[in-house]
């Protein structure tokens, strides 16, 4: 048991033994007791809010239930300190040998110092990237492709079962207009000059290899015939390829998904036929005309009778169409029953989309809420774009896609680390900038590689020791210095930050808090530099650089499990 979770459970018999004593009635929610470190460290090593939480429902003063609380907790061994401060806060200082238990905690969990049981193996699917299968993935998707495989990791540390989908959008008017690009490149693949390629269609080269597959499967039958004999077919094998080029390209980041579902065999099956049937009996589904479009009503416009969701129900603005006038489903339609389709195997489900689908959020998760009951959590997170810059200005790399920088590009440009790490580094809802010239820096400006630098360092000090000639000795925890159970102190908050980051659903707390621990290890080395007795390597101590390099162990294992999570390497040397 880690040590916050330890005090944890210190607070909870704390507040068991006032219940028992008739000082607290029984009951209380304490859902929302937080233990954590104190804004200022210089109030202590763990705080918490239970007094305040507790004062109203239990009808005292919280500082008057924070007193009661000092005083229980004062009888636990490990505490050498409680106070209370403010108007209820509860401030205690923990032994130095409590410290020094976690660090040897982290050496013994290893790989797993973080994981927790929090998620209880709810079943969660997380479905991210999910990019029209019309050519490879560009600079737009790729953002919400590191966000989601990072929290799909996260969610998985911490205790739940997650399913990574992608939903590949394959029916509708984009792969049609995508089979009838393919058909003009397999007419030039057969010897034909096709010109200029027209206003509507994808001119990108990537759609050259398909229709020279087609073209030397099926000579130049399709050349001349209608469109309804090979649209279908050039449907087929277009959407495949591209599919196949997408996979190489999240590959190319590390991003491999557990499940592929299709929306043409979603719609082929009846599920969204089945679904509004299922709304009509539950009157959620009803037939009846959209309002004319706000502002200046167009020419064209003519009020059509088409069955619409009750979403006004579930706090959406407006009741939402699920079918156009020709009969075909709409977006919203399709997408109503594929979550629906998702909602059947797991207990929540998380969208990873893009900022510019912001406007569809509400109707969706009216939809979802309909069709569950309720019963099934679900959450939207919006990813805005990246601008690509190098050296602060607008960078333009080749477009081999046709018109848009591709993700492959990017990796290749500078190196999936870099890529994983930098998209991670700010909040998913806040616009960022990827300048090529500063993730590849090798710079305490950049948190890539400040972070996987710190790593190579702690690796490199095994190395020292040999070419230093220091025999091998057992350390001595109770040497540590009181700076350095403050390193402790701050690997300690590993586990409950990757809590808090999978709670909150936001990886990007992990490459801050690696950022930190980063930070706080260098600044441990350089201070070697200005005091040799600081040093980790010391020539006449063989135990106390037993001692340090056992800190420094513990440090670089923590990076270790932090850079898993975001899908990045700890590398061992560094050039």
């Amino acid at each position: 048991m880690t040590l916050f979770s330890r005090f944890s459970d210190h607070i909870d018999t704390a507040l068991d033994a006032l219940v028992a004593r008739g000082a607290l009635p029984s009951g209380l929610d304490r859902g929302a007791i937080s233990v954590e470190p104190p804004r200022d460290p210089a109030h202590g090593d763990v705080a918490t809010n239970a007094a305040m939480v507790l004062a109203k429902p239990a009808g005292t003063n919280p500082r008057t239930l924070a007193e009661l609380l000092v005083g229980e907790l004062t009888a636990i061994g490990e505490v050498t300190e409680a106070s209370v401060a403010g108007p209820g806060f509860i401030n205690l200082r923990v032994a130095d040998d409590s410290w020094r238990g976690e660090l040897a905690l982290i050496h013994a969990e290893a790989g797993d110092y973080g994981r927790s049981a929090m998620g209880a193996a709810r079943r969660v699917n997380v479905e991210y990237v999910s990019a029209n299968p019309t050519g490879p993935m560009h600079v737009g998707h790729c953002r919400g492709a590191v966000v989601g495989d990072a929290l799909a990791a996260l969610l998985e540390y911490s205790g739940h079962k997650v399913t990574r989908e992608y939903y590949v959008n394959d029916a509708g008017a984009q792969v049609d207009v995508l089979a009838r690009s393919v058909h003009m490149r397999y007419r030039e693949a057969l010897g034909e000059d096709i010109g200029a390629i027209p206003e509507g269609l994808y001119p990108g080269d990537y759609l050259k290899p398909v229709a020279e597959k087609l073209a030397a499967e099926y000579g130049d039958r399709y050349v001349g015939a209608p469109e309804s004999a090979w649209l279908g077919l050039f449907r087929a094998e277009a959407v495949s390829a591209m599919m196949d080029m997408i996979r190489a390209d999240l590959a190319k980041l590390g991003i491999h998904h557990d499940l592929f579902s299709s929306e043409a065999e979603l719609q082929a099956e009846g599920k969204p036929a089945a679904a509004e049937k299922w709304l009509r009996e539950h009157d959620l589904v009803y037939d009846g005309v959209l309002e004319a479009p706000k502002g200046e009503t167009p020419e064209d416009w003519e009020p059509v009778e088409l069955p619409l969701f009750r979403s006004t129900k579930f706090g959406d603005d407006q009741d939402r169409p699920i079918k156009k006038s020709d009969g075909s489903w709409t977006y919203f339609g399709a997408d109503l029953a594929y979550h629906y389709q998702k909602a059947q195997d797991a207990d929540e489900l998380i969208d990873i989309w893009g900022a510019d689908h912001a406007g569809t959020v509400k109707r969706i998760k009216a939809a979802v809420a309909a069709l569950t009951g309720g019963t099934k959590k679900f959450d939207v997170k919006l990813v805005q774009m990246v601008r690509l810059l190098k050296n602060g200005e607008p960078f333009k790399m080749s477009k081999r896609a046709g018109n848009f920088v591709t993700l492959a590009d990017i990796v290749d440009e500078v190196g999936k680390d870099a890529v994983r790490f930098t998209m991670l580094t700010r909040k998913a809802d806040a616009q960022m900038d990827f300048d090529f010239a500063k993730v590849v820096e090798a710079s305490r400006d950049n948190p890539v590689f400040y972070v996987q630098y710190a790593h190579a360092r702690i690796a490199s000090l095994k190395r020292k020791l040999a070419d230093a000639g220091i025999a091998a000795a057992a350390p001595d925890i109770a040497r540590l210095h009181a700076y350095e159970l403050g390193l402790v102190k701050l690997l300690a908050q590993f586990p409950r930050t990757v809590e808090a980051a999978a709670t909150a659903r936001e990886p990007h707390r992990i490459a801050f808090y690696l950022g930190d621990v980063a930070a706080a290890f260098h600044a441990w080395w350089n201070m070697g530099n200005d005091r040799p007795d600081a040093r980790i390597i010391l020539a006449n101590d063989a135990e106390l650089t037993a001692t340090r390099l056992y800190l420094a162990d513990g440090i670089g294992q923590v990076i270790r499990n932090g850079l898993h999570l975001m899908g990045v390497e700890a590398l061992e040397e560094m050039a």
